[in-house]
């Protein structure tokens, strides 16, 4: 009788299928290449059959790979399921928790919060993905998705945990050197902290023909809400920020609200 498939293995694979490198699910993983290359290897071996076609221009799969493929990641999720549904039966929480996020609202609210959930849950594990693109929460076997906005997906189950408001604010040294503004026109005459790419209109872009601002008035830019969240702190200039971002700063007296 041939060996069984082992989930790791068909794990390795899966990982090596998608970024078709060796070397980059080595690094994903913490291990060296030769490993990786080896589990393949095993893997062809075992099924008495090449699964990549191997070059100096990188990987691709064989026919028979893309069969795998096509049906390893089903296996997998199968096994993750099982057991899944074997643990709970013993009514305490275990297996993995997978949530995606946006990345500054993982580092500020996400993490903080998974101390205490490990203690009280010591058979948890949370896979936690900080993206700033929309994500699919079946396609990617999300168990949870914190988004802002309204859900399209009228399939989802969705619950409202806060509500996301926008402040203009900067830090007390900034307003020291440049002075209080006191209407939004006032502001194109300030350094403005803006979002590199906005093309829903989120950040300063709204306020164009109210403030009659340009792109000099625009001394920095980022798509990250820390990056910006820093830059406001450290007074470079007046930052448009949701109030997940910044409250713990304005209640510190880091930042202030300036209308």
């Amino acid at each position: 009788m041939k060996d069984l498939l082992r989930t790791d293995m068909l794990t390795t694979f899966i990982h090596v299928a998608r970024s078709q490198s060796f070397s980059a699910v080595a690094r994903l993983q913490g291990m060296a290449a030769s490993s990786i290359t080896r589990q393949i290897d095993n893997l062809e071996q075992m099924l008495e059959t090449k699964l990549f076609f191997r070059s100096t221009r990188g990987l691709s799969l064989t026919d028979a790979g893309e069969i795998l493929f096509s049906r390893a990641q089903d296996i997998i999720n199968d096994l993750v399921d099982v057991q899944a549904e074997l643990a709970a039966l013993n009514g305490e929480p275990q297996g993995t928790l997978r949530i995606a996020c946006l990345p500054t609202f993982g580092r500020q609210h996400i993490i903080p919060m998974l101390a205490e959930l490990f203690t009280r849950y010591p058979k948890i594990q949370v896979e936690l993905d900080q993206t700033e693109h929309l994500t699919d929460p079946v396609r990617d076997r999300l168990d949870a998705v914190i988004r802002i906005g309204e859900l399209k997906d009228s399939t989802l189950y969705s619950k409202r945990i806060s509500t996301q408001t926008w402040i203009i604010c900067a830090s007390p040294d900034y307003i020291q050197r440049h002075g209080m503004p006191t209407t939004l026109t006032e502001l194109g005459e300030h350094y403005l902290l803006d979002k590199h790419h906005d093309p829903a209109s989120i950040c300063w872009s709204r306020y164009r023909s109210a403030i009659n601002f340009n792109d000099d008035n625009r001394i920095f830019r980022s798509d990250d809400f820390e990056t910006l969240r820093m830059a406001a702190v450290n007074g470079f200039g007046v930052g448009l920020l949701p109030n997940w971002v910044v409250s713990t700063d304005i209640y510190s007296g880091k930042l202030m609200p300036l209308f």
